[in-house]
């Protein structure tokens, strides 16, 4: 059957949306950072475009191997968890009810329906009960590492292609410019389309977008800049 229009909600694309604009913000702007303070450097095109290169790689694997490490160890939280859960149920099935009823309970049910409430459901899905109303672990939080994983390499790259193509479509000399233009328009795009997909205000989302990706690029700008000289 399918779902009325105002059962949607936007809560329902958290996991994927968080990872994908992570991904996507942090390629755009490590990667455009990277290629914009080695061009302020002074180097030659070859090496922005191998810097930009590099960078991409290097990030899409990172990302990966950070989220898979990360969420891995949520996920090793939630088994250990249910596995406390499910054997609390084997061995004092009484107790568990009772908590699950004062969780309904503190929620604004009368003792009798709440009692009434966690019997039912534990009679269908004990441990689905508990591990969603006591563990707050459902299908919408489950820690999945490869899903995870896939999402954050594959934004990221996404992300970074933009500032590597613009290094190696720009006119000999004019590197820096047609990276930051190009970054700042996908910052925008990003922004956009993350706002419309969560259903907050694009224009604030795309002004913290610009703010912190425009920054960062001055700020590596700056130092690559005077690095350079340095050297």
């Amino acid at each position: 059957m399918d779902q009325p229009h105002h059962a949607v909600h936007y809560v329902n694309r958290v996991g994927w949306l968080r990872a994908t604009v992570l991904g996507a913000n942090d390629g755009i702007v490590s990667t455009a950072s990277l290629m914009t303070g080695v061009a302020a450097s002074g180097a030659d095109s070859q090496t922005i475009l191998l810097t930009g290169i590099a960078a991409l790689v290097a990030g899409a694997m990172s990302m990966a191997a950070g989220e898979y490490v990360s969420v891995s160890a949520q996920s090793d939280t939630e088994r250990a968890d249910l596995a406390k859960e499910r054997k609390a149920l084997a061995t004092q099935p009484h107790a568990e009810w009772v908590e699950l009823r004062n969780i309904y309970v503190e929620r604004g049910l009368t003792p009798d329906l709440a009692g009434q409430v966690a019997q039912q459901l534990m009679a269908a899905d004990a441990l689905g009960a508990h591990a969603r109303d006591e563990l707050g672990i459902s299908d919408l939080a489950t820690a999945r590492p490869v899903q995870a994983a896939l999402a954050s390499a594959g934004s990221f790259a996404a992300g970074a292609a933009p500032p590597v193509l613009a290094a190696a479509l720009a006119p000999a000399g004019h590197a820096i410019v047609v990276i930051v233009i190009v970054c700042l328009l996908c910052l925008v795009l990003l922004g956009h389309v993350g706002a419309r997909l969560g259903g907050a205000k694009p224009s604030r989302s795309i002004a913290r977008t610009l703010f912190w990706g425009a920054l960062a690029m001055a700020v590596t700008a700056v130092a690559g800049h005077l690095f350079g000289a340095a050297i």
